[in-house]
């Protein structure tokens, strides 16, 4: 063990496809429900699309060179199901690019980590219903077969969802992102299927000598007082946040007080055959954490709910706690993150955990000199990966961290006034500047 991690430890970066691909039209892609989202007018806040990005479609050796020239071993990237299968046949030369992309991975030394879905649902699979009915969660296992078959020879580290309480809560249930739709509670409908897709997806795939895991977004949820009434808001959105997707997946099991909350325990109860398939053991679990949450009940009635106005949040309010924030608002507190892999080791003690996406936003500017001088973000990380340090010492089954992102992207409803990259884009030009807090992370892995 040198600087406090094992050398087996995994080191990467993650990127996801529709913000930083490109090339939308290319090579039999067809329409995703990010593409109809991002053109339609209103949707994004800066009024921009991700039908260039970073371009890594065709720039991605490049990128992965720069990634393995940091001295990272990793990299998360995701799949996008409508280059496979724009229209339910399979595009070879979808799979193709893939089957490039992983083979220069492993040229560079690099291992390659791939998500199946990272939010990009094929336009015709939302018309004819999207993640509210149970048909997508088959197609998603014939996608996912897909794939695997043909790249588990370059690829052995697998993710079926990405933050599956995005794609329910944020594209169904207040409509901030694709599909942009509000249905109330039948968005624990979609959570629902995005699981059932899940466990699906994981009995087709399943094989010797290949790792199988999802990665989940769970946030620690604090009540601003010991009040009952700011004990039970905390408790509720705990539910939607983390127990609503951690007990099916750990412990074959919905929260019959979210179910309750939400007025869906029949609708649940009819689903409980889906369970063990849900439920089925995984090799890892991925966390995405960015920060914690702290809720109140309002002093009075309230028109909004909060927060992040999903089915149950009903009469509860986001708190500032003071902390300093991001440039997205979110508090900054490392100790989260140990408190959130805590609560996941209880549920599973002997299941090994990865830090799959831990970042921060600011505007970058690029100094005379051609340098990025992000100290905040440097900051950020190294606190972040001291607790993993901390966590890694204590002989916790944490094995891996990736830095979120790569590269300056596509940041979905905020376009891209928002950078979370270690290496800056300039998007005019699409030339690439390592941060500084990528030539932090570059000397910090020189001594592991």
């Amino acid at each position: 063990m040198t600087n406090g991690f094992p050398s087996g430890f995994t080191w990467g970066a993650a990127t996801a496809s529709y913000q930083v691909e490109g090339a939308v039209s290319a090579d039999g892609r067809g329409p995703s429900i990010w593409d109809t989202f991002a053109h339609t007018p209103g949707k994004i806040a800066d009024g921009t699309n991700g039908d260039v990005a970073d371009d890594h479609y065709h720039r991605f050796e490049d990128d992965i060179r720069l990634l393995a020239d940091l001295g990272l071993n990793a990299y998360r990237f995701s799949i996008a199901w409508p280059r496979i299968m724009p229209g339910g046949v399979l595009n070879q030369a979808g799979l193709d690019f893939y089957r490039r992309l992983a083979e220069a991975c492993l040229a560079n030394g690099v291992t390659p980590y791939a998500t199946l879905y990272h939010w990009d649902l094929p336009q015709p699979l939302e018309d004819a219903g999207g993640w509210l009915v149970r048909d997508t969660a088959l197609r998603f296992r014939d996608y996912a077969v897909a794939v695997h078959d043909g790249l588990s020879d370059v690829v052995k580290h697998w993710m079926t969802l990405n933050e599956p309480w995005c794609s329910a809560f944020l594209g169904y249930g207040n409509g901030e992102h694709a599909p942009g739709r509000t249905v109330g509670a039948d968005a624990l409908k979609a959570a629902h299927h995005l699981l059932l897709g899940h466990g699906l997806a994981l009995d087709a795939i399943r094989t010797e000598g290949s790792t199988y895991g999802i990665a989940l977004n769970p946030a620690p949820i604090h009540a601003a007082s010991d009040s009952p009434a700011d004990r039970d808001a905390a408790r509720r959105i705990d539910g939607l946040r983390n127990r609503l997707f951690l007990e099916p997946l750990l412990a074959g099991r919905y929260p019959a007080d979210v179910l309750e909350d939400t007025g869906t325990t029949e609708w649940f109860a009819a689903q409980e055959a889906d369970l063990p398939l849900i439920g089925a053991p995984l090799d890892f679990m991925g966390v995405n954490y960015y920060c914690p949450t702290t809720v109140a009940a309002p002093d009075g009635p309230i028109s909004t709910p909060g927060p992040s106005t999903q089915p149950g949040s009903e009469n509860v309010v986001a708190v500032d706690t003071g902390l300093p924030k991001t440039q997205m608002g979110w508090p900054i507190q490392a100790s989260g993150l140990r408190d959130i892999l805590v609560t996941i080791n209880k549920l599973a003690p002997e299941l090994p955990l990865y830090v799959t996406e831990n970042g921060s936003a600011y505007p970058d500017v690029v100094t005379a000199d051609g340098e990025v001088e992000d100290d905040e973000r440097l900051d950020y990380l190294r606190q972040h990966v001291a607790v993993c340090k901390d966590l890694v010492g204590e002989g916790f089954p944490l094995k891996g961290y990736f830095a979120w992102s790569l590269l300056d992207n596509f940041e979905w409803a905020w376009g891209y006034s928002r950078r979370f990259g270690i290496v800056y884009v300039d998007y005019a030009t699409q030339q690439r500047i390592v941060k500084k807090s990528a030539r932090w992370l570059q000397d910090l892995l020189a001594d592991v």
